[in-house]
């Protein structure tokens, strides 16, 4: 019953072998009247130690179910049950009521995917029965394995999801070795001669390793299908402009496709830099083009006068046609569907022929994730900074020493170099970017009256941000005050200094990638983190500040992308790190790359396996047959990486 005016309700329970429970239930007036003595409950809750009897336990707002007499026997009473989440109005009870109909019509013939012998040889339990003892466990299961996907019935069919993905990478694969692609030939003289031209520096070991991979897929008959992962700052454009002037060189047209207007142009203007020397035609194609250069670009690059073309999503609309495209290479992964980079090879199939294509992402993606989202693709990995790179010094600070920052800054521009100002725009919403204009209106009047800033944000014409940005390469802008519209991409080696205030609203990727901002010459770069709290973890913080402080403190300790990207998982999961978006595409129920690790490596080597087998292409085809049709067409969307 409840006690004094506090309103917490005590419930005593008893089991059958006689022991008791006590249980407390803040705030729980409802529950007034509702249980009586005598009734048979289920509660659904965490035992805890009684902190005031530490000899007992008790449970603290339990999940009630009352049974009625005729339930005894049936679905509930001395078994492990399932706890569903509610889905609309039908709570966990009303779905295992429905759950325990549907099971029982589930056959134990049901009809398996996994090939028998497969199947026999890991010892898994057929289909039904995995369906059956996933809902439905025996009273003997462990509740501990249960509940961490650890049971012989989860386990297959978390197996089953990721064998049956693996297997139409595995298919796809086969399939792309069978197109037709332009075989490149690189021992010619001229090719040499080419390359050695346009390449500024000594190449790094790692370049030199990644570039020998790429132009081994580029002499092959089928289209080279490669994910070059590199991290902030360490040469990947510089390989894809390599990898096009080898497709000039035979004759075909390259196109590189970036996420954004800012990064097209950016892109373009040092491709145009390195190229021009050596003769080449760079062509920009994005949708800021006025109407008469634009239908001028689209005119050479269907004849062909156009060799690189360097642009967006304006790539891929109806009106560009290439006249011969060899190779694409494709910036920034996260942001592009599946479905863009389809278009774009659809445009060089249409002479017949594939293109090579390479695929460059500054997001790090460990190991585990990029097997099951980049299943098809091979892997390169450029893991050291090119030479006359400083690393940079990263510190965090609060709110109230400010002012000591702006002095550093106004230091370092007093030296020649410029610093970025970076501040948080979720929604680049009116009401928001209002707080970013006041912000850089205070600095520019209040805290640098000498200097000269610029502003950049979100809802700018791309005409007018690359003029600001044009501004900050010739150091007309000391200090550029960004909202977080400054792209990956953007070079200006004279910039020594970053701060991000609010730092603790970025994700650990976007702090990460803004940093790689700076420390793109030879002097040293700061980056400053300015948040509300300290470094120091002594008190107990809310859970979401530990995290946010998690990610600070990372970017503090280590400025290795794959070492940031394998704790942004940690800290998020994959849901998140991908986007929900991208990892709802994979469309997993219960499989999750992260936590079933070792069963996503058995998986794809047991479908690589099946799929190289040709005694078994039989059994594959009726396998591929009994697919639902939405996972034949996930899998088509999966098909291009």
């Amino acid at each position: 019953g409840m006690r004094g005016r506090d309103a917490i309700y005590h419930l005593l329970v008893q089991d059958e072998a006689g022991g008791l429970l006590p249980c407390k239930f803040f705030h729980g007036g409802y529950l007034e009247g509702r249980l009586k003595p005598g009734q048979l409950l289920i509660l659904h809750g965490k035992a805890e130690i009684d902190k005031l009897r530490p000899a007992r336990l008790e449970m603290i707002n339990p999940q009630i179910e009352v049974l009625s007499s005729e339930e005894l026997d049936s679905t509930e009473v001395g078994r492990i049950v399932p706890i569903y989440e509610a889905i609309g109005t039908f709570g966990s009870r009303q779905i295992r009521r429905a759950m325990y109909a549907a099971v029982r019509l589930v056959d134990h013939r049901m009809p398996d995917v996994l090939p028998e012998a497969l199947r026999a040889r890991l010892g898994y339990p057929s289909r039904g029965e995995a369906l059956i003892h996933t809902h439905f466990p025996e009273p003997g299961e462990s509740l501990d394995a249960l509940n961490t996907f650890r049971s012989p019935a989860q386990q297959r069919l978390i197996f089953e999801e990721f064998f049956l993905y693996q297997l139409s990478l595995a298919l796809d694969r086969k399939a792309t070795r069978k197109e037709n692609a332009i075989p490149f030939r690189l021992r010619e003289d001229a090719v040499r001669e080419a390359l050695k031209r346009i390449l500024p520096f000594k190449p790094t070991t790692a370049q030199k390793r990644v570039l020998a991979e790429i132009a081994a897929d580029l002499e092959k008959p089928f289209p080279m299908n490669r994910l070059l992962q590199g991290d902030v700052g360490s040469g990947k454009t510089i390989i894809a402009l390599q990898a096009a002037v080898i497709a000039i060189e035979n004759g075909t047209q390259a196109a590189l496709m970036a996420p954004t207007e800012i990064l097209a142009v950016q892109h373009f203007l040092s491709a145009r830099r390195i190229l021009a020397k050596a003769g080449y035609r760079v062509e920009l194609l994005v949708s800021g083009l006025k109407a008469a250069e634009k239908s001028a670009a689209l005119e050479r690059i269907r004849t062909g006068e156009a060799q690189l073309v360097i642009g967006t999503h304006a790539l891929i609309e109806d009106n560009v046609a290439f006249a011969r495209l060899g190779f694409v290479a494709i910036d920034e992964q996260h942001r592009f569907g599946v479905l863009q980079r389809k278009r774009l090879m659809d445009k060089a199939a249409a002479h017949g022929h594939a293109p090579h294509v390479l695929v460059l992402t500054a997001t790090p993606i460990p190991r585990t994730l990029s097997l099951t989202l980049y299943g098809d693709l091979d892997v390169s990995v450029l893991d050291e900074l090119p030479p006359g790179r400083t690393p940079i010094v990263t510190r965090m600070t609060t709110q109230q020493h400010l002012p000591g920052v702006w002095e550093f800054l106004r230091r370092e521009v007093a030296a020649g170099h410029q610093a970025y100002i970076v501040y948080p725009v979720i929604e680049e919403s009116k009401l928001e970017l209002k707080a970013a204009m006041e912000e850089y209106e205070r600095l520019s009047r209040e805290v640098f009256p000498k200097l000269k800033l610029g502003l950049l944000h979100g809802r700018l014409s791309s005409d007018e941000k690359e003029e600001v940005m044009q501004r900050f390469r010739k150091n007309e802008v000391q200090i550029l005050v960004a909202t977080t519209v400054v792209e990956v991409g953007v070079d200006v080696p004279n910039a020594t200094v970053m701060v991000i205030e609010h730092a603790e609203r970025f994700g650990l990727s976007q702090l990460h990638q803004l940093r790689g901002r700076i420390g793109r010459g030879a002097q040293k770069s700061h980056c400053i983190l300015v948040a509300p709290f300290r470094m120091t973890v002594g008190r107990s913080a809310a859970a979401k500040e530990d995290v946010a402080r998690a990610r600070l403190e990372t970017m503090v300790r280590t400025s290795n992308g794959f070492e940031i990207a394998e704790t942004d998982l940690l800290l998020r999961g994959p849901g998140e790190f991908f986007g929900t978006r991208q990892a709802g595409n994979l469309g997993f129920h219960i499989a999750n790359p992260l936590r079933d690790k070792e069963l996503l490596e058995l998986a794809r080597r047991e479908a690589f396996a099946l799929a190289a087998d040709s005694a078994q292409q039989d059994a594959m085809q009726r396998l591929l047959r009994q697919l639902p049709s939405e996972w034949q067409r996930r899998y088509h969307l999966a098909r291009i990486g």
